[in-house]
């Protein structure tokens, strides 16, 4: 360094990162990092307030990168340039406007009511807590940069794609949170942040199934079997009805119109948050019977006998591998019946979809269809219910006329 002048920028992320000594090392412009004797790094901004030198600490290295600690140190220098004070200025930030972690535990809060599965519900927080609260958690969520989301994505983003994805978008709706509040200026950060990632493998992953051929033969181990009565009739009422897991474990008596042989979904459970109705085949009757006789007194069809409450989440998943030693899950069980729909009947696949409470993906096409095919569907799910529940290797053949 030349005699006389000051360091400028004088320090680099290596450095950084191999300094071990305590001491003060200059980066220039009054910026310091400060390494501890007990090996803790942290910035330090040296500067004149109204005549007189203070210094200002501005986070640890672990929180605050080297080009954040000079973006910052510029801008409270300014503020004492013009006569400001700038530990004033961060006090009233600080008062003004929440960390990171805590607005993204008021996001969390908000969201909570809307979710109905305990588990994502915990997950979405979880996620934040172990990746981004140590690194961004306690800086005000108006510092949080690109630079930031990049930090926390790149550890992960190839190793755990599917974890790294849901985390940004976390991030991001912290992010639109906090500038819908008036908290955040400027352009959401992960986006510019995902720019700079390299591409994920896209690997599609489905759900394990089991061949059409032998669910006539699961169904008749699955009523032999010695998993609780409320789990067996459960699990055989979802295959009947191809309906999700969430469904059938939420299902409630007050949702059934016996006479007009139906059940009724409401929004609030289905995953497309419209209503669903299922016609109920005279297999799923007989199994409604049983499961009224088993647990007559409650407001669930399905409910743990011990408890009343509902049979939990994994409990379907845990009879099907566990008990019966599948490797098919039982949201996979779904695409047993869409495949059995395919290739052994005639029926027009809208008419499937719907039996499966699928959005139709052609626009027109869902224009059209106003209705929900519950009577052309009413005979697909009977041969599905005579298919699964008599002999082995019977394929049911289901017509239908093109009009109506």
């Amino acid at each position: 360094m030349v005699k006389g002048k000051h360091p400028v920028n004088a320090l680099t992320a290596m450095q950084i990162a191999k300094l071990s000594a305590a001491g003060r090392y200059a980066d220039g412009n009054g910026l310091y990092l400060v390494v501890d004797k007990s090996g803790a790094k942290r910035w330090v901004l040296r500067t004149v307030v109204r005549g007189r030198r203070r210094d200002m600490g501005l986070g640890g290295v672990r929180t605050v990168s080297l080009a954040q600690a000079r973006v910052t140190a510029q801008r409270y220098r300014a503020i004492a340039r013009g006569g400001g004070d700038p530990l004033e200025e961060r006090r009233s930030e600080s008062k003004e406007t929440p960390t990171f972690e805590k607005a993204a535990i008021t996001v969390y809060k908000g969201l909570v009511p809307t979710w109905k599965n305990s588990k994502h519900a915990a997950q979405w927080i979880n996620t934040l807590e172990r990746y981004a609260f140590p690194l961004i958690g306690p800086r005000p969520v108006r510092q949080i940069t690109s630079a930031d989301v990049l930090r926390i994505l790149s550890p992960i983003w190839t190793e755990k794609p599917e974890t790294a994805k849901r985390l940004a978008q976390r991030i991001s709706a912290v992010i639109k949170w906090a500038r819908a509040s008036g908290f955040y200026t400027g352009d959401d950060p992960v986006v510019s942040a995902l720019a700079g990632l390299p591409r994920q493998k896209h690997d599609v992953q489905h759900h394990a199934s089991l061949h059409f051929d032998h669910v006539p033969e699961l169904i008749g181990k699955l009523r032999a079997c010695s998993a609780k009565p409320e789990s067996k009739l459960a699990l055989e009422f979802l295959i009947l009805t191809a309906a999700r897991t969430i469904e059938v474990l939420g299902a409630e008596w007050g949702e059934i119109d016996l006479e007009k042989r139906l059940w009724v979904v409401p929004a609030s459970r289905m995953k497309m948050k419209e209503t669903h109705r299922v016609p109920l085949t005279s297999h799923a009757m007989k199994l409604l019977e049983q499961a009224r006789a088993l647990s007559p007194d409650s407001q669930l069809i399905f409910p743990n006998h011990i408890t009343g409450k509902p049979l939990s989440y994994n409990t379907l998943l845990f009879v099907l591998q566990r008990r019966l030693g599948l490797t098919a899950t039982v949201h996979g069980l779904r695409s047993s019946f869409k495949d059995w729909a395919s290739e052994t009947t005639s029926v027009p696949n809208e008419v499937s979809e719907m039996a499966l409470a699928h959005k139709i993906p052609n626009k027109v096409e869902s224009a059209y269809r106003r209705g929900d095919l519950l009577e052309k569907r009413r005979p697909l799910m009977a041969a599905w219910g005579d298919y699964v529940c008599g002999a082995k290797g019977q394929v049911v053949s289901v017509e239908f006329r093109s009009g109506g």
